[in-house]
């Protein structure tokens, strides 16, 4: 009789063709493993590529940047003020939206001190960095603008200062900026409206080093202005945040003050009472010759301001524009 085939072990049978197939298959992720690598591989070289394509792009568009400054020093002779774009370029401002100097009513004591630092720098004379700091609506951008015109006003083209504005948040290309106006011969007062700093911005700490401590310095021609409602340019929650999480409270407060204190010049700004408010009322509706019964112009200002909530330069002049198209006056300067 034919042996009958013994039973193996689980496990330990012999080889069959049932068995290879899985054995295949076992060896295959093996293949695809080898595969991975390479294709990880290849595809961080892509990467890479891309990365040096944007460098060498950046590092292309500053050298054309570079390239503009020459250019750029013959179109101070256009213009008396400009707006400053992070790509370098600046933009000549043909007709500055300002008001005369002596409509500025209520802050005669920082319009004196302000003209007089202005007058030294503009003659070649030390003169300090300014911050014109305080309540809202009171002027203080106006007074840098007025300052720069009546400086201006009696000068020779070749002599006139030159009013750059740089928005806040390109204030981290201020060094281009300053690079760019180190070699000319005209003097600027570089002017920053509304300047702060909220939460994790710390753009402050490139235009501590522009204002003073850096290696270079502020070129010699160049005078920074800058208004805010904010006397350390820092939120106070900011300021405080920094003392309950350091270490050494003292001197996180003091790493966020300094900023400020580069400043030579602290204007402070204050809200304005009842007399200066109608003041400036009069005053305006004087300069645009609006003819109206001084009781009737006092009693619709107030009722204007109590409306608004304040009493400022802003409100004044908002008040004038909404008596002024009630009357059909138009707002021209004499």
């Amino acid at each position: 009789m034919p042996k009958k085939p013994s039973k193996s072990p689980a496990g330990k049978g012999p080889r069959t063709a049932a068995t290879k197939p899985a054995q295949v298959a076992a060896k295959r992720p093996k293949a695809v493993s080898k595969a991975a690598p390479e294709a990880a591989s290849k595809a961080s070289q892509d990467l890479s590529q891309e990365r040096i394509i944007r460098a060498l792009e950046t590092i292309a568009a500053h050298l054309a940047a570079q390239g503009k400054p020459a250019v750029e020093r013959e179109s101070f002779k256009q213009a008396d003020a400009y707006v400053w774009h992070p790509d370098g370029r600046l933009a000549a401002v043909p007709r500055v939206s300002r008001v005369e100097l002596f409509l500025l009513k209520g802050v005669d004591r920082m319009r004196d001190i302000l003209m007089e630092n202005t007058e030294r720098f503009a003659n070649g004379l030390p003169a300090n960095n300014a911050l014109l700091w305080g309540a809202r609506g009171m002027g203080k951008s106006s007074l840098v603008k007025a300052a720069h015109s009546s400086i201006n006003a009696d000068r020779k083209p070749a002599d006139k200062l030159k009013l750059i504005e740089i928005h806040r948040e390109d204030i981290e290309s201020l060094p281009a900026l300053m690079e760019q106006l180190r070699a000319s011969s005209f003097r600027f007062i570089v002017f920053c409206d509304d300047l702060s700093f909220d939460g994790n911005d710390a753009s402050y700490k490139s235009l501590k080093a522009v204002l003073e401590g850096g290696i270079e310095g502020r070129p010699e021609n160049v005078i920074l202005y800058a208004t805010s409602n904010r006397r350390h340019l820092l939120a106070r929650e900011m300021i405080e945040n920094e003392r309950s999480t350091a270490i050494n409270p003292g001197e996180a407060v003091e790493e966020k003050v300094s900023l400020s204190d580069r400043f030579g010049l602290w204007l402070g700004f204050h809200r304005c009472s009842q007399d200066e408010y109608l003041a400036m009322v009069r005053g305006y509706c004087s300069h645009f010759d609006i003819k109206v019964d001084d009781e009737a112009l006092e009693r619709e200002a107030l009722e204007w301001s109590t409306t608004r909530g304040s009493r400022s330069g802003r409100v004044a002049w908002q008040f004038v524009q909404e008596l002024a198209g009630r009357l059909g006056v138009k707002l021209a300067a004499k």
